[in-house]
């Protein structure tokens, strides 16, 4: 098998670890060799947050290049546009539509850009946007966003929702295997 790429980008504390660590422990289960590389910002203050996760019948090295991503799951639609050169010309973008002013704009020193999404469709990416804050929230907890992003992601894999839902089972506490399950079915039936 040819070995495939997803990007998983956003704003520290939004759970982009927890969702790399769902998804390397799914397609370890699944038998494929797996990479993940971790690329930490300023996370504790909000900063950009990069995880590479890479498998294959053999990964070599955990770093995608420019234009080798076949997914980039943003947490974010800045960071989406932050790394949407990483993304190969038939590549998709997962984004949840939430804005999180970086701090930048926080001090007045820059202004979020506007249409962040409209402009990465007019360069011909496909872009799979949802509000996953507000499908988070209707799960329980407006902390499950990431894994509403990883039901989202789901629906481009051929692998059962079922070992998805397990891999959930196995990679979050107990007391919030539930809440993530229902994140994980709305992000999956996400019309």
């Amino acid at each position: 098998m040819e070995t495939k790429n997803i990007m998983i980008v956003g704003v520290g504390g939004q759970g982009s670890l927890l969702a790399s660590k769902l998804l390397g422990r799914l397609l370890v289960d699944e038998g494929y060799d797996v990479k993940v590389s971790e690329v930490h910002g300023m996370s504790q203050r909000g900063g950009s947050v990069v995880t590479y996760v890479r498998f294959g019948d053999k990964v070599y090295s955990p770093v995608i290049e420019d234009g080798e991503a076949d997914y980039i799951v943003s947490f974010e639609k800045l960071e989406a546009a932050r790394y949407v050169d990483k993304l190969k010309k038939d590549g998709t973008v997962i984004v949840n539509t939430q804005q999180i002013d970086p701090m930048p704009v926080i001090i007045g020193a820059a202004e979020y850009p506007e249409n962040v999404i409209a402009q990465m469709e007019e360069k011909g990416v496909h872009v799979d946007a949802l509000d996953a804050l507000s499908l988070a929230n209707e799960a329980g907890t407006s902390k499950a966003c990431n894994i509403v992003l990883m039901g989202r992601l789901a629906k481009y894999f051929d692998i059962d929702a079922e070992k998805w839902e397990t891999a959930i089972r196995n990679c979050v506490k107990p007391q919030f295997v539930d809440v993530n399950l229902k994140a994980f079915e709305l992000g999956y039936n996400f019309k």
